[in-house]
């Protein structure tokens, strides 16, 4: 082979020979070669930094940790364990003492309410008595038997003042009498509770 025609550029060391060019045209440029990359470091290995060292990462330290749970320990996400049928909970309860006080301020409260369904229920009474005619047939009668006994029989026995009047006065009897029961069924009870025990009462759930 001949020696190449003088000045003719050789190609460069290591690189992709050039074309000869034709006549007229520039020379062809060889591609331009990517740098070598550097090799990936192996796993575990140190990796530098601008400033400050880094730590390695074991394989041992780098196992899945476990699920976070919650505070009543149930995993994050995850459903709670079934559990079977539980049956209604039952608390046993005991009366051992009745505030004497309580007791009378509750049962003068009850009193005074029944007081006044006892005057309703006798004012209606009386309405629908008066209605039917039955006072003044009674009337009728007291004033007849008045007559026959020698006195005056033109009054009226029977009033709404009589009426009304008696009722009051029997309710106010059993304020009273209420009252006082209930007072003195409370010290007796709380008596009976300090020798024999309280009254026992059991508590359960609706199943």
């Amino acid at each position: 082979m001949g020696a190449p025609p003088a000045g003719a550029a050789a190609p460069p060391t290591g690189g992709v020979p050039l074309a000869k060019p034709a006549t007229g045209q520039a020379p062809a440029q060889a591609p331009a070669q990517a740098p070598a990359q550097a090799p990936a470091p192996p796993a575990g290995a140190p990796q530098g930094g601008s400033s400050g060292t880094t730590q390695a990462i074991t394989p041992a330290a780098a196992t899945a940790a476990p699920p976070p749970t919650d505070a009543r320990g149930q995993q994050a996400g995850g459903k709670a364990p079934k559990r079977g049928p539980r049956g209604p909970r039952r608390a046993r309860l005991q009366l051992r003492h009745i505030d004497t006080w309580s007791a009378l301020k509750i049962s003068l409260v009850l009193s005074i309410a029944m007081f006044f369904i006892w005057m309703v229920a006798v004012g209606i009474l009386y309405g629908v008595l008066s209605g039917a005619g039955v006072f003044d047939t009674l009337n009728d009668l007291f004033g007849q038997l008045g007559t026959a006994s020698g006195g005056e029989g033109g009054g009226e026995v029977i009033t709404p003042g009589v009426v009304f009047g008696g009722a009051a006065v029997i309710g106010a009897i059993n304020i009273v009498l209420m009252t006082a029961l209930c007072t003195v069924a409370a010290f007796i009870y709380n008596l009976c509770a300090d020798l024999a025990g309280g009254l026992e009462v059991t508590l359960a759930e609706r199943e």
